[in-house]
């Protein structure tokens, strides 16, 4: 099972993610750093951009860049399997908005949110959901005759 993760300088997906103890690599966070390509089935988490945005009624653009060009790669894109995100609840409508929009647009679950940097139990339930339901959610790495 892989998670594909993006985090920002402030690094708060980044310890999330560490603290679920699952493979994983991160999305880069600078342009001009080497694009990630990967080669199995994977989980997205990700932070929202741009809190609150709907409710002051401006263009909200919660997907980071970045996740938005690793996306953009039809090899990338056709191996996504669920997506994660974090966010904050002052955030109001806008909580978790990544998770929303790119379960939409790639039309895969989105099967968690987590507040901030996410909690222990976050943690636990997280990661036991994603090894309780990697076969049915199709996180099982590729084998020969799949790929």
């Amino acid at each position: 099972m892989l998670i594909v993760y993006f985090s920002s300088a402030t690094e708060n997906t980044k310890k999330f993610v560490d603290k679920l103890g699952l493979p994983n690599v991160r999305i880069p966070l600078h342009r001009q750093d080497e694009p990630l390509s990967v080669d199995e089935p994977y989980c997205l988490i990700v932070p929202t951009y741009g809190g609150g945005a709907s409710m002051s009624h401006q263009n909200s653009r919660p997907v980071p860049p970045q996740v938005i060009r690793f996306l953009n790669d039809e090899h990338n894109r056709r191996l996504i399997r669920c997506v994660v995100s974090g966010g904050n609840t002052n955030f109001g409508v806008d909580y978790g908005r990544a998770g929303e929009v790119i379960s939409a647009k790639c039309g895969v679950p989105y099967v968690y949110r987590y507040e901030l940097l996410g909690t222990e139990e976050d943690v636990r339930t997280l990661r036991a959901g994603l090894l309780e339901n990697a076969e049915q959610l199709g996180l099982e790495p590729l084998t020969a005759t799949d790929a």
